[in-house]
Protein backbone atom coordinates (compact mmCIF):
# COMPACT_ATOMS: atom_id res chain seq x y z
CA UNK A 1 0.00 0.00 0.00
CA UNK A 2 1.13 3.60 -0.51
CA UNK A 3 0.06 6.31 2.15
CA UNK A 4 1.68 9.72 2.13
CA UNK A 5 3.39 10.34 5.76
CA UNK A 6 3.91 13.78 6.76
CA UNK A 7 4.03 16.02 9.58
CA UNK A 8 0.54 17.07 11.39
CA UNK A 9 -0.80 20.36 10.78
CA UNK A 10 -3.38 22.77 13.00
CA UNK A 11 -5.68 21.42 10.09
CA UNK A 12 -5.53 18.34 10.78
CA UNK A 13 -6.22 18.09 14.63
CA UNK A 14 -9.95 17.55 14.23
CA UNK A 15 -9.22 14.37 11.73
CA UNK A 16 -6.60 13.03 14.42
CA UNK A 17 -9.53 13.47 16.94
CA UNK A 18 -11.95 11.36 14.76
CA UNK A 19 -9.43 8.55 14.00
CA UNK A 20 -8.83 8.19 17.12
CA UNK A 21 -12.37 7.92 18.02
CA UNK A 22 -13.11 6.03 15.05
CA UNK A 23 -10.10 3.40 16.43
CA UNK A 24 -11.56 2.98 19.79
CA UNK A 25 -8.22 4.25 20.89
CA UNK A 26 -8.21 4.46 24.72
CA UNK A 27 -8.82 8.08 25.17
CA UNK A 28 -6.72 10.32 27.63
CA UNK A 29 -7.44 13.60 28.94
CA UNK A 30 -5.38 15.15 26.19
CA UNK A 31 -7.68 14.40 23.61
CA UNK A 32 -8.86 17.63 22.64
CA UNK A 33 -8.66 20.24 19.74
CA UNK A 34 -6.35 22.85 22.62
CA UNK A 35 -3.51 20.32 23.69
CA UNK A 36 -3.66 18.81 20.32
CA UNK A 37 -2.91 22.38 19.08
CA UNK A 38 -0.18 23.20 21.74
CA UNK A 39 1.95 19.67 20.51
CA UNK A 40 1.71 21.47 16.93
CA UNK A 41 3.03 24.52 18.35
CA UNK A 42 5.71 23.20 20.74
CA UNK A 43 7.07 21.27 18.11
CA UNK A 44 5.82 20.97 14.89
CA UNK A 45 7.05 17.46 13.61
CA UNK A 46 6.14 15.63 16.85
CA UNK A 47 2.35 14.54 15.25
CA UNK A 48 3.02 12.23 12.22
CA UNK A 49 -0.28 11.90 10.15
CA UNK A 50 -0.50 8.96 7.27
CA UNK A 51 -2.98 9.99 4.49
CA UNK A 52 -4.76 7.37 2.39
CA UNK A 53 -5.94 9.75 -0.75
CA UNK A 54 -7.17 13.06 1.47
CA UNK A 55 -8.19 10.71 4.70
CA UNK A 56 -5.94 10.57 7.46
CA UNK A 57 -5.56 6.72 8.26
CA UNK A 58 -3.02 6.70 11.28
CA UNK A 59 -1.37 9.31 13.49
CA UNK A 60 1.81 8.49 15.64
CA UNK A 61 3.48 11.27 18.06
CA UNK A 62 7.17 11.22 18.68
CA UNK A 63 7.98 13.17 21.52
CA UNK A 64 12.10 14.50 21.70
CA UNK A 65 12.56 15.98 25.28
CA UNK A 66 16.41 15.86 24.87
CA UNK A 67 16.99 12.93 26.95
CA UNK A 68 14.72 10.34 25.70
CA UNK A 69 12.38 9.77 22.39
CA UNK A 70 8.94 8.94 23.51
CA UNK A 71 5.94 7.13 21.05
CA UNK A 72 2.58 7.98 21.93
CA UNK A 73 -0.74 7.62 19.82
CA UNK A 74 0.10 4.94 17.21
CA UNK A 75 -3.06 4.56 15.93
CA UNK A 76 -4.04 2.70 12.41
CA UNK A 77 -7.53 3.03 11.35
CA UNK A 78 -9.47 -0.23 11.45
CA UNK A 79 -10.25 -0.26 7.53
CA UNK A 80 -6.07 0.32 7.22
CA UNK A 81 -5.09 -2.23 10.03
CA UNK A 82 -2.79 -5.12 9.07
CA UNK A 83 -1.51 -3.72 5.89
CA UNK A 84 2.26 -2.69 7.38
CA UNK A 85 0.81 1.27 7.89
CA UNK A 86 1.62 0.87 12.06
CA UNK A 87 5.29 -0.86 10.77
CA UNK A 88 5.84 1.99 8.45
CA UNK A 89 4.70 4.67 11.04
CA UNK A 90 7.26 3.56 13.84
CA UNK A 91 9.88 3.41 11.54
CA UNK A 92 8.97 7.13 10.89
CA UNK A 93 8.70 8.03 14.27
CA UNK A 94 12.01 5.97 15.36
CA UNK A 95 13.73 8.24 12.43
CA UNK A 96 12.62 11.38 13.16
CA UNK A 97 13.94 10.57 17.12
CA UNK A 98 17.11 9.45 15.65
CA UNK A 99 17.69 12.31 13.84
CA UNK A 100 17.26 14.79 16.75
CA UNK A 101 19.69 12.25 18.61
CA UNK A 102 17.25 9.77 20.76
CA UNK A 103 19.32 6.91 21.20
CA UNK A 104 16.60 5.69 24.54
CA UNK A 105 13.27 5.33 23.08
CA UNK A 106 10.29 4.63 25.04
CA UNK A 107 6.22 3.67 24.07
CA UNK A 108 3.14 3.96 26.15
CA UNK A 109 1.37 1.08 25.51
CA UNK A 110 -2.27 0.23 26.87
CA UNK A 111 -1.16 -3.51 28.14
CA UNK A 112 -5.22 -4.29 28.02
CA UNK A 113 -5.72 -4.12 24.71
CA UNK A 114 -3.80 -7.52 23.11
CA UNK A 115 -3.90 -5.82 19.19
CA UNK A 116 -2.28 -3.22 20.79
CA UNK A 117 0.05 -5.38 22.70
CA UNK A 118 0.87 -8.32 20.07
CA UNK A 119 1.40 -4.80 17.63
CA UNK A 120 4.29 -4.22 20.25
CA UNK A 121 5.55 -7.29 20.92
CA UNK A 122 6.22 -8.34 17.02
CA UNK A 123 8.02 -4.94 16.65
CA UNK A 124 11.36 -5.74 17.72
CA UNK A 125 10.94 -3.59 20.69
CA UNK A 126 12.04 -4.88 24.13
CA UNK A 127 8.98 -5.16 27.23
CA UNK A 128 10.68 -3.36 30.12
CA UNK A 129 9.96 -5.20 33.29
CA UNK A 130 10.56 -4.40 36.97
CA UNK A 131 9.77 -0.60 36.09
CA UNK A 132 6.47 1.15 37.28
CA UNK A 133 5.02 4.26 35.51
CA UNK A 134 3.86 6.87 38.04
CA UNK A 135 1.88 9.48 36.16
CA UNK A 136 -0.18 12.65 37.48
CA UNK A 137 -3.43 14.09 35.40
Amino acid sequence: MDWTLRAGQLSDVESVLRLWATAKAQPSRTDDVESLGMLIEHDPSALIVAEDGRSIVGSVIAGWDGWRGSVYRLVVAPSHRRLGLGNRLLREAEDRLSAQGGVRLQAIVVETEPKAMGFWQASGWEQQVHRVRFVKG
